[in-house]
């Protein structure tokens, strides 16, 4: 795997946050694998390593997207690659550069965190984010995507799957999304 951030998780750059001992416990975790879906045509390999994917004037309203990777035991995964890529907030993908691209990798207790703007719709295809998800240098890749709750274009798109609808809570430093992995591995 590539080179990693020694930052501590979650990263952030203005802030310090303070977690107590009840932050490391991971959530319950459903038993059910999280279901693949297609790739679609705007993957680029290579993505930077950061958890804020969103440049300076990326169109959109912020949106933080956090949760845990787990196995198929719903031990949480530590050091699993993820890798995001996304449209704008304008339905707009950067095909030239790696705006609104990046992966990481989930903390010792199998966390990960993501910056960016919240995607809206474009063509036929409703709101969304991609990911890849990889436990090691050895397991498989997962490739799915990430939907918003009460889109209009859900029912629409041919691709949509309510299983991987993000929970999203409203808070002072804007809207953050949950979404848990579980991948189909020991």
């Amino acid at each position: 795997m590539p080179g990693r951030d020694s930052g501590e998780f979650p990263q952030k750059t203005e802030e310090v946050t303070v977690r107590s001992q009840a932050d490391d416990i991971p959530p319950d975790c459903s038993g059910i694998p999280t279901p693949a879906l297609e790739e679609g045509p705007f993957y680029k390999p290579g993505s930077p390593e950061r958890r804020n994917i969103a440049e300076e004037g990326s169109p959109g309203e912020k949106l933080t997207v956090e949760g845990y990777v787990f196995n198929r035991n719903c031990k949480p995964v530590r050091e699993a690659w993820i890798d995001f890529w996304q449209a704008d907030g304008t339905g707009v993908y950067d095909n030239t550069g790696f705006n609104l691209r990046g992966h990481q990798y989930t903390d010792e207790y199998g966390r990960y965190h993501l910056e960016t703007v919240r995607p809206v719709e474009y063509g036929p295809r409703t709101a969304h984010i991609h990911v890849k998800v990889r436990a090691n240098d050895g397991s498989p890749i997962m490739t799915t995507q990430l939907f918003l709750p009460g889109e209009k274009r859900n029912i629409e798109d041919w691709i949509f799957d309510n299983s991987l609808v993000m929970s999203i809570s409203k808070t002072e430093k804007g809207e953050i999304a949950t979404f848990n992995f579980l991948l189909n591995i020991e």
